[in-house]
């Protein structure tokens, strides 16, 4: 699972943006106990206080963040520190190594330690070198790479404001840093309490996750920070937790707090823009389903619907799945990529195919996410332009994965298999969101597909019903 992969499910399913900093800070123990400590001994007294946090916080935030260099100031024990510390997190949390690594001479080796030998899933850079500085790091797609473009420091104003206020070199790193790599590759970090510097940013790069740093010396801010930073999505702003939290006996109690004021103005903001809006979920199923809170949220945004609907067959069916929502729900549309991606993982292929018109961005989204090169079959071959049957690049002999997002008679799925084999394609294997189960599954491999789903219409209506979503009526109608 890639980073942006792993954060964005962290944010989902804890419903947060807090950050936690794992830094061995001299702050955090008396200086008494630092003048007359061995390195030993401060790196045990280290692991239990930073071992204590992770404990205090899980399930509350959706990354955690070790300072890199407060563990070489302990030299090689600092070291061995981190790497018990990296073990210690929760595997389904992010983690992100603020290194602040600036030197071009020694990026490849120290990307190397960070995402291979390390495991670190993201990292923090300095943009000053340029582009050949934080390649190396791009090198692996599945990591991620935050650009400093913004420093709370006072003396850095003459560097960051320069040449005027209304055109600030910042805002010029951002835009370098735009054309580096995708959203979910490489993400900022901004440094500062100032409204209107983030509103600046923010409108440069909407679309970019930002890491916020040093907001809490003007802590009666946080909700203008938020108001300006969120995108209208009610993430992209990611919120260090406060060190004075640190220090006190309730930790956890403050963090949660603090969640929940963060997430007040979150649900505001996109109530606000009338965009998609913060789903939490609502049951507790002894026996879940493992796509549980993904079906609830897609029967909540209308995607799921029950009533007397006339498919594209001509038959009449008791439901109805308009599955072309999602993608105006960035957050569940991401969660239904990473369903099929699932399935993709365990299958050979060299391409991806979707199945117009509905499929296409789903075949778009799987093919962004799993690097894998993306064609289609046209619905129709036009008479005018290239009058192509299928749109891509390709090659005869190659296999290819196709991608539909419901199974009801196979029809368009076979169709469009048989316009990719004419053109000298191999299709074997058929991946669906929703199996309708009237034995379509048999007829595909009758002509000698494969067929995968991500769910099955009794799957589905078993969670709804479980969870009180449907009635009796519509269950036993569907059963």
């Amino acid at each position: 699972m890639s980073f942006f992969e792993k954060l964005t499910q962290a944010i989902t399913n804890y419903q947060t943006l807090l950050v936690v900093g794992l830094d061995p800070n001299p702050e955090m123990i008396a200086q008494s106990e630092i003048n007359h400590s061995s390195l030993d001994f401060l790196q045990e007294t280290y692991s239990k206080l930073l071992k204590s946090i992770i404990t205090q916080t899980t399930g509350l935030v959706c990354a955690y963040k070790p300072t890199l260099g407060f563990y070489q100031a302990l030299g090689a024990p600092g070291i061995e520190l981190l790497s018990e510390i990296i073990k210690a997190i929760p595997s389904d949390i992010p983690i992100i190594l603020d290194a602040k690594h600036g030197d071009i001479n020694t990026s490849t080796i120290i990307a190397q330690v960070i995402f291979e030998q390390w495991g670190i899933d993201a990292v923090t850079v300095t943009p000053y070198t340029g582009h050949d500085h934080v390649a190396p790091f791009l090198v692996y797609p599945n990591k991620g790479v935050f650009i400093l473009c913004h420093s709370s420091n006072p003396g850095a104003i003459a560097l960051q404001e320069y040449p005027t206020p209304e055109t600030p070199f910042y805002l010029q790193v951002v835009k370098e840093a735009k054309m580096w790599g995708a959203i979910q590759q490489v993400l900022l970090e901004v440094g500062t309490t100032n409204v209107n510097v983030i509103k600046k940013i923010r409108s440069v790069a909407p679309e970019r996750f930002i890491l916020m740093r040093s907001i809490w010396s003007q802590k009666d801010q946080l909700q203008s920070i938020l108001t300006a930073g969120l995108n209208s999505n009610g993430d992209g702003l990611l919120i260090p937790i406060p060190q004075d939290f640190f220090k006190e006996d309730n930790l956890t109690e403050q963090v949660k707090i603090l969640k929940q004021e963060i997430n007040e103005t979150r649900n505001q903001i996109m109530t606000q823009e009338n965009s998609c809006q913060l789903w939490t979920p609502d049951v507790c199923l002894f026996d879940t389903h493992p796509y549980q809170d993904l079906i609830l949220q897609l029967y909540d945004i209308g995607c799921l619907l029950f009533g007397e609907y006339i498919q594209a067959s001509g038959a009449t069916f008791s439901y109805y799945v308009d599955l072309r929502q999602i993608i105006s729900n960035p957050q569940i549309f991401h969660q239904v990529l990473r369903a099929y991606a699932d399935i993709l993982e365990e299958l050979q292929f060299d391409r991806i195919a979707g199945i117009p018109y509905g499929s296409l961005p789903t075949a778009t989204g799987l093919s962004l996410m799993l690097h894998s090169p993306m064609i289609y079959p046209r619905k129709e071959v036009k008479a005018h332009g290239t009058r192509r049957l299928i749109e891509g690049e390709f090659n005869p002999g190659e296999k290819v994965v196709v991608i539909d997002d419901i199974l009801i008679t196979g029809k368009s799925v076979m169709e469009g298999s048989k316009k990719l084999q004419s053109s000298g394609l191999i299709v074997e294997d058929i991946v669906v969101f929703i199996d309708h189960e009237e034995n379509v599954k048999d007829k595909l491999e009758s002509n000698g597909y494969k067929a995968y789903s991500v769910l099955k219409i009794s799957e589905i209506t078993e969670t709804l019903y479980a969870a009180g979503r449907i009635n009796q009526q519509q269950y036993q109608r569907l059963s």
